[in-house]
């Protein structure tokens, strides 16, 4: 979408994007590698997953330029609705204090938190991008349909996936919804009810990411977390 873009303030922030992107798919890799390390093979989701976003978001050079268009504006109301589920993600634990009571590990609480900040820090790009080359709002709605329920099966196979293949814990239990609705009730998770009023807020008419967590916070704990100062060093 780069050669489309006329204004330069955004060409420059979607840069930005890419390249935050960049870091944090190759951070996700040495995740995986760790996992591996731990002896738990995440290679059967993964790869399960990879082919979903290829098939959607891929490019399809078969096409001719006014699909290829058409294409591609659709990819980006994919990507902007994802990047709501982040951003609501992101805000969400950089809010959360009983992560922290619980006893969530530090260092991977931290983890979480400067990935959730870089999140909420970057949500309003693809949505600017997506109305800088479509400014209707059928196409966004359309992209949430399709993302939200994709995206809560990715998720409930992934949480089912990494139990049943994780060597620490016990064959014999099983994800349960009831289990969720406890942690959330404490404010382990989002409640479903918080994160189903997110996905309707995106489908109003005047709706901008910017109403989605605060910048000003994204940014206070970058500048703090162990993490980010890491990574800087």
């Amino acid at each position: 979408a780069l050669p489309l873009i006329t204004d330069e303030r955004l060409r420059e922030d979607v840069r930005g994007f890419i390249g935050q992107e960049a870091m944090h798919a190759e951070a996700h890799q040495e995740v995986l590698e760790h996992l591996l390390a731990k002896g738990l093979d995440p290679a059967p989701y993964t790869l399960q997953s990879e082919w979903i976003f290829r098939r959607v978001l891929g490019d399809r050079p078969e096409l001719t330029p006014a699909a290829a268009h058409t294409h591609l504006l659709q990819r980006l109301a994919l990507i902007a609705a994802f990047e709501h589920f982040t951003a609501y993600m992101g805000h969400w634990i950089l809010s959360n204090g009983h992560l922290d009571q619980a006893g969530a590990d530090p260092a991977m609480l931290d983890l979480f938190r400067w990935h959730g900040a870089e999140e909420v820090e970057h949500r309003s790009v693809a949505f600017d991008l997506l109305v800088h080359l479509d400014p209707g709002y059928r196409r966004r709605v359309v992209g949430m349909l399709v993302t939200a329920p994709v995206l809560t099966r990715l998720w409930i196979r992934g949480v089912r996936f990494l139990m049943s293949a994780d060597p620490e814990v016990d064959d014999r239990v099983k994800v349960r919804f009831r289990d969720y609705l406890a942690a959330a009730r404490k404010d382990l998770l989002p409640l479903p009810g918080a994160f189903a009023r997110s996905v309707l807020r995106y489908f109003r008419p005047g709706y901008h990411p910017t109403q989605e967590g605060s910048t000003q916070q994204a940014v206070a704990y970058l500048a703090a977390s162990p993490a980010a100062r890491a990574a800087a060093r």
